[in-house]
């Protein structure tokens, strides 16, 4: 069958070409950003991508062609499956007629951390030797790859709570049907979509119906948005982060930890990651993993070998004493976690924190009134300021304690941070997008100082 795909080139369905060429297909795509990595991982897999949406790509006419979730009506391409009446599907809608129907699905769901969680149990059951197939909105540091199909009846997915396509306003996670389902956290995001909370709920209600009886649904104790959701109606076994589930620092920034399983203390885990709210994701994954079949001892051992997810603070480079930091977070929620497991790190040593309010929800200002609260354990906060933003960051800097300036252009952003830096710092960039390649550049600048930046201004 020969499969064509709209949007090819974002990370799921990206994940769903890679899977649909793994089945057999014949699979082709298009994207207006069409730019390595993503354009490079699928040509290597012998998939054939266009630029742009020009209808001539449907010579010759696909099979099947899968529309992704940032494709809308006007697109020429779209216009011209629409008007042709060829045969088209959602990307969540392929992947459960084609492949997730007979497999035991683990899901990670939630606002925050669905990416680290989802790498974490993938991991978990790879170690174990159950060879999962996996689905993930990111490149696991383990794997190398964000999708991959196997003969193992488990498969792990990132549950996203976006939309699935312009003609099905579902959340993706509704075609999923897992028997695992991971709930981390639930806040309100995605502006774009849902009008409040509430709607997000719904979905999220719609996604723990169609867990089944024998299923199990894991959540943190006392969140009431989770709560709530699930006092709407909930058939499956319950367990919670907190009660069922419990962690012990044993290094105040999360590098080390005990896991406790019923109160009792079943282990420790030593790893690379930081922060409390990597210790809560590793914990869901245990559960996740451990619900599957695989043994406390062995989920615990496994996470120890655990690399973490590329821009997930991922190092980018060292120079002159000044380290810098990749790292996906977008919401005041996750940059406050982020921070703080930096801060946790690096103890008293100067943070600069670098922000791009990227998301739809951020430019639509409505965390305006909570992000400056998030940034706090930094000590100097650089924010660019995107075209398009329906509010000014001046509000959210005119209520931080902490220093912060804001900026226009992205090369002011990089020469601040390097006027300021000194050997000792920690520079921390936060984005959900490449950020004009923000990091190189910084590490470029940085190298072309003298040697001894100590105490330069």
């Amino acid at each position: 069958m020969h499969v064509h795909i709209l949007g090819i080139c974002g990370s799921f369905m990206g994940g769903i070409a890679a899977i649909a060429k793994s089945l057999g297909h014949t699979v082709t795509g298009s994207d207006t950003n069409v730019y390595p990595p993503m354009s490079t991982q699928l040509e290597a897999l012998g998939i054939t991508l266009t630029e742009g949406y020009d209808p001539k790509q449907f010579d010759p006419v696909p099979d099947t062609v899968i529309i992704g979730n940032a494709m809308s009506r006007g697109n020429p391409a779209v216009e011209y499956v629409l008007s042709r009446n060829l045969d088209y599907t959602s990307g969540p809608q392929w992947l459960l007629e084609n492949f997730l129907k007979d497999r035991w699905v683990i899901g990670v769901s939630g606002t925050h951390g669905k990416t680290t969680t989802s790498s974490m149990v993938a991991w978990i059951l790879e170690d174990a030797g159950l060879n999962p197939g996996f689905l993930i909105g990111g490149v696991p540091e383990n794997f190398g790859i964000s999708a991959r199909t196997c003969d193992s009846p488990f498969f792990v997915i990132e549950a996203d709570e976006y939309d699935s396509a312009f003609f099905d306003k579902r959340s993706k996670f509704v075609h999923y049907r897992p028997k695992t389902l991971v709930i981390n956290n639930l806040e309100f995001d995605h502006a774009d979509i849902f009008a409040d909370l509430a709607a997000i709920q719904t979905q999220f209600h719609h996604l723990v119906r169609m867990v089944p009886q024998n299923g199990l649904i894991l959540s943190p104790h006392n969140t009431p948005a989770i709560t709530q959701t699930l006092d709407k109606g909930c058939w499956s076994e319950q367990q919670q982060l907190g009660t069922h589930w419990q962690s012990r620092l044993i290094q105040p920034d999360g590098s080390a930890f005990e896991v406790l399983h019923h109160g009792k203390v079943v282990g420790e885990v030593h790893w690379t990651l930081l922060g409390q709210h990597n210790v809560d994701n590793a914990i869901m994954a245990i559960g996740a993993a451990h619900h599957a079949g695989v043994q406390l001892n062995d989920a615990i051992t496994a996470l120890q070998r655990f690399k973490n997810v590329k821009r997930r603070m991922e190092t980018k480079g060292r120079v002159a004493g000044v380290t810098v930091y990749d790292d996906f977070a977008h919401h005041p929620t996750a940059i406050a976690s982020t921070v703080a497991g930096l801060r946790n790190k690096v103890g008293t040593a100067r943070i600069i924190a670098i922000i791009e309010p990227r998301s739809n929800t951020m430019k639509m200002g409505i965390h305006k009134d909570t992000l400056a609260a998030s940034w706090q354990q930094a000590d100097e906060i650089l924010i660019y300021e995107p075209a398009g933003m329906n509010w000014s960051l001046a509000q959210a800097v005119q209520t931080s304690s902490a220093s912060a300036q804001c900026y226009q252009q992205v090369q002011d952003i990089i020469d601040a941070a390097v006027r300021i830096a000194c050997s000792g710092d920690h520079i921390l960039v936060m984005s959900n997008g490449g950020f004009e390649g923000i990091h190189q550049r910084i590490l470029t600048a940085l190298s072309d100082l003298p040697t001894d930046i100590s105490d330069h201004d």
